[in-house]
């Protein structure tokens, strides 16, 4: 992570700042031109729950979400949208009306998988991935290609790096 020439940069949400970094980074799969740091959002309870806010916004009442699926160490942010999506009265079909929040393991082929154990979250739910940010695709296909191996009825992918949720540029 890029520690020098961070700006903050304001968003439409006045509790939400994200922490940009101008340059050129490289990762496995893309080269990009802007560092977003996440790291304060993944992980402060004040900053995930102004995140989840922001996002639950773009689920109405006619959409079912069961489980929450966090990619890229989203589960704060995912425990906190299910909190938010619960406060709102939305639609489950679980029978206790609450919402699961998973994450899938990986395997040394950097497949995503559930384990057994997690199979009642996952089987015949309406699943909503939840990503820090979607690049290139690769980590949300991954997760598509894994909920289609259960069977599963995928809802949405959500990241939460969206020029919806930005108000100025760098």
């Amino acid at each position: 992570m890029p520690t020098k020439n961070i700006q903050k940069m304001v968003t439409k949400g006045k509790n939400l700042v994200l922490r940009v970094s101008k340059g050129h980074f490289a990762t496995s799969h893309s080269h990009i031109n802007y560092y977003i740091d996440v790291t304060m959002q993944k992980t402060r309870l004040s900053e995930a729950q102004a995140v989840a806010h922001e996002l639950v916004s773009y689920y109405n009442m006619n959409t079912i979400v069961d489980t929450i699926l966090c990619l890229d160490g989203m589960e704060v942010v995912g425990t906190c949208l299910a909190g938010e999506l619960t406060l709102g009265d939305f639609r489950s079909i679980n029978a206790h009306q609450t919402i699961y929040v998973v994450t899938p393991e990986h395997t040394s082929g950097s497949q995503l998988i559930f384990r057994d154990n997690m199979m009642s979250a996952i089987k015949g739910k309406n699943i909503l991935i939840l990503a820090a940010s979607v690049t290139t695709g690769y980590t949300a296909a991954a997760a598509v290609e894994a909920i289609k191996y259960y069977v599963v009825m995928m809802l949405s992918i959500s990241d939460f790096i969206s020029s919806e949720l930005i108000n100025s540029s760098v």
